[in-house]
């Protein structure tokens, strides 16, 4: 048995204080989980197919969301066969109609309880145990296996954080802190629950029309085989596969503070299906991403949205009952509104008083650093490089295992990125003085306005769509307070309730 960089117990301690993406060294080495290389996953599928989202290898300013994509059912002996240049329909089936150099291929989401349901003992292959969840395995896992160019669309995940281990080829992260949100441009069009998409092309951004993303802190990071990335709560992420095979698995790690999360989920949930299923001329668009199953009615959601605010209300009535029979502070980890831990202090179950704790950053534990190269590179120069990957090249890139690597020991958590707004929420200014015409008052007299609606009248009207508006009423920040208003609202009808019930 290796002997890994950190037992379990150190692990959790890390993970409770760590506010940026780190990776794990020689953490794995033991772990059976490593042979599983798209050869070996061949043989023990055998027959059974997996589902397949292809997409164009394509260079151009807009993402390619999932909605975008064709989709189909293959072995991954077929898709082997494929990547390995083969064109003929008999050994490559539905990957004949898809020739290799236009398109890339991603079995992304698979989750691991299911696709071996007939291998269980396989489930033990993955030893989350050595992170410091003795009841994790492969049945709380999702699998991922892609060409080179598979991509996952620049997102965030609402709930948890999330640990990822490569098994085989590279993949490149691309990643942002919580406080640059607004640079990157959110929208749940299309709508999955849980994610929260970019409308940015992270490798080549549509500057003119997302100007703000000039002032995102991307942190870059080559995941290689054997390693561990952690990527912390609500932190962007744009992912793609650079080698010809890549394959990982990856865990979401629930918190506490995923019951207002869940709130936050079912309330936008209601908000978007209300009006993206409203018939209207501009609602013609596919909305809903294909990982979603099928649509409930507006009663259903409402039923959801208000379980989700009992469950919410419960887990603070039950907090607030624990603090009472203790003494001191509260036995679990400090967190803030982001889920990281406070002050990058940890404190271990059964002690009260948050112990100082340092981050053992070095050559097991290396942080991923923000790309101010990157920034530079957007800011100063075309938003297409020469070799057409974007503003981010290889060059400034964290590539772990190798002589890039730049991070010494004891360098923090980096909490900066949390607290630090890279850019606001972009406000219209209302030029009024400009308009010919206008007295430059702020208020247009009645002739002013006759004026200027014989303009409007011979010009070109643009009108706000329904996505327009949710992309104002589910932003992250609108629905956190939302949230609150709708926990308050409970907080106060609940005693008022058991009044007139005794």
């Amino acid at each position: 048995m290796a002997t890994n960089a950190f037992c379990p117990e150190q692990v959790q301690r890390i993970l409770g204080s760590l506010q940026r993406p780190a990776v794990f060294m020689n953490m794995t080495c033991d772990w059976p989980v490593l042979q599983w290389t798209v050869d070996y996953l061949s043989q023990c599928l055998g027959e059974k197919t997996v589902r397949f989202r292809m997409g164009k290898r394509r260079h151009n300013h807009t993402p390619l969301f999932e909605t975008q994509c064709s989709y189909l059912e293959a072995k991954l002996k077929e898709f082997q066969f494929w990547t390995d240049g083969e064109t003929g329909a008999e050994q490559v089936g539905s990957f004949s109609n898809y020739p290799l150099s236009q398109f890339w291929a991603y079995a992304d989401y698979k989750h691991i309880e299911l696709l071996l349901q007939d291998k269980p003992s396989m489930f033990e292959d993955v030893v989350w145990s050595q992170f410091g969840f003795p009841s994790r395995d492969g049945r709380d896992s999702t699998l991922w296996i892609g060409t080179d160019d598979a991509n996952t669309p620049c997102h965030l995940d609402t709930y948890g954080y999330n640990l990822v281990l490569q098994v085989q080829g590279r993949k490149r992260w691309h990643l942002f802190p919580p406080a640059d949100t607004d640079c990157l441009y959110p929208t749940r069009i299309p709508y999955e629950e849980s994610s929260v998409f970019s409308q940015v092309n992270v490798l080549q951004p549509d500057l003119q029309r997302f100007p703000g993303f000039r002032n995102a802190r991307v942190h870059t990071v080559t995941l290689q085989p054997g390693q561990v990335l952690f990527v912390p709560r609500h932190w962007w992420h744009f992912v793609e596969c650079i080698d010809p095979v890549t394959i990982s698995v990856n865990s979401w790690i629930e918190l506490e503070v995923d019951d207002e999360a869940r709130l936050g989920e079912a309330l936008t949930k209601a908000i978007v299906c209300a009006l993206k299923t409203t018939p209207s001329k501009d609602n013609n668009d596919d909305w809903l991403n294909p990982t979603e199953e099928g649509l409930l009615g507006h009663d259903v959601n409402i039923q959801y949205l208000s379980l989700a605010v009992d469950a919410c209300m419960e887990r603070r009535t039950r907090n607030r009952q624990n603090q009472n029979f203790r003494t001191g502070v509260r036995s679990v980890t400090k967190r803030d509104s982001t889920g990281q831990a406070k002050n990058g202090s940890s404190n271990p179950p059964g002690k009260g008083t948050p112990t100082p704790f340092n981050v053992p950053f070095g050559p097991h534990l290396v942080a991923v650093t923000w790309n101010q190269m990157a920034k530079q590179k957007t800011t100063e120069q075309s938003p297409i490089d020469p070799d057409g990957r974007g503003p981010t090249s290889d060059s400034h890139m964290l590539e772990l295992g190798s002589k890039t690597q730049s991070t010494g020991p004891g360098t923090g958590g980096g909490a900066q990125d949390q607290d630090v707004k890279a850019c606001d929420s972009p406000t219209s200014d209302l030029l009024l003085s400009s308009e010919p015409g206008f007295r430059g008052t702020g208020k247009p007299s009645l002739e002013d306005r006759d004026q200027v609606e014989g303009r409007e009248a011979h010009s070109h009207t643009v009108s706000v769509t329904t996505n327009d508006l949710l992309e104002c009423l589910v932003h992250p920040e609108v629905m956190t307070k939302v949230t609150e208003l709708l926990l308050e609202r409970r907080r106060h009808i609940q005693p008022k309730q058991s009044n007139s019930t005794s």
